[in-house]
């Protein structure tokens, strides 16, 4: 990867790792809307793997392999948030169903069935299970993404209020397991299997025997629930 004059090769850098790039902008791309072009995706981590070159420290202990692998994915990530493709409607919509669960969970003493939620909206099934969908906005993420992720909402503007300036990363981590051993079972299956077997919509809704749009469903509905429980610490 280096020049004669001992320089990095950006040239060579891009060659070796844009099969890795390229998974995972594909990795990605399964698990997000249509509309997301790949090519932006794989633009958006060339640019985080040439960033690596810049940001790198050899001295830290970590193979610059597995900082340009974390570099890429964040880079990735960034672009994806960057887009914000969710209407403001769409957001206070998702706000109110994530208070709403909070306030069953402590007036039932357990997670509330999505008929609960729905008649506590105000609201058809048929027409929460429609803001399900609007609400979610399909990005599969990590463990330590969806971290990150819960502390990039409009709550923001308060930033002692967020749950990473209350908690250190370790005891974050456990509060987030936690609230996704307190899910119901099927939708602690979706989780599973999202995050941790890497299985699509599809997929997964073969395993469940349901279409890609009750998966898409159970998964915005897990992730309210994971958020609401996390808030009742801000």
């Amino acid at each position: 990867m280096y020049t004669a004059a001992g320089k990095i090769n950006k040239q060579s850098l891009i060659e070796q790792y844009y099969p890795l790039v390229r998974k995972q902008a594909f990795s990605l791309k399964v698990r997000l809307p249509a509309s997301i072009d790949v090519d932006d995706l794989i633009q958006a981590g060339v640019e985080g793997l040439l960033s690596c070159v810049e940001r790198f420290d050899a001295e830290a202990g970590v193979a610059f392999s597995t900082y340009a692998h974390q570099r890429i994915r964040g880079a990735m990530i960034d672009e994806l948030r960057s887009r914000d493709w969710l209407p403001r409607s769409v957001r206070r919509s998702g706000r109110e169903l994530e208070q709403t669960i909070r306030k069953l969970e402590q007036q039932l003493g357990r997670s509330p069935e999505e008929r609960e939620i729905a008649a506590a909206l105000d609201m058809s099934l048929s027409d929460y299970q429609q803001l399900l969908l609007d609400t979610n906005n399909g990005l599969i993420m990590s463990y330590d993404d969806m971290l990150e992720d819960s502390s990039h909402t409009e709550s923001a503007e308060n930033p002692a209020s967020q749950p990473e300036n209350l908690f250190g990363d370790a005891e974050l981590k456990g509060l987030l397991l936690q609230a996704i051993e307190a899910l119901p079972e099927r939708e602690q299956l979706v989780m599973t299997l999202y995050y941790q077997e890497e299985l699509n919509l599809k997929e997964i809704g073969a395993v469940l025997d349901v279409t890609e749009s009750r998966v898409s469903q159970l998964h915005s509905q897990a992730i309210k629930r994971i958020r609401a429980r996390l808030g009742q610490y801000n």
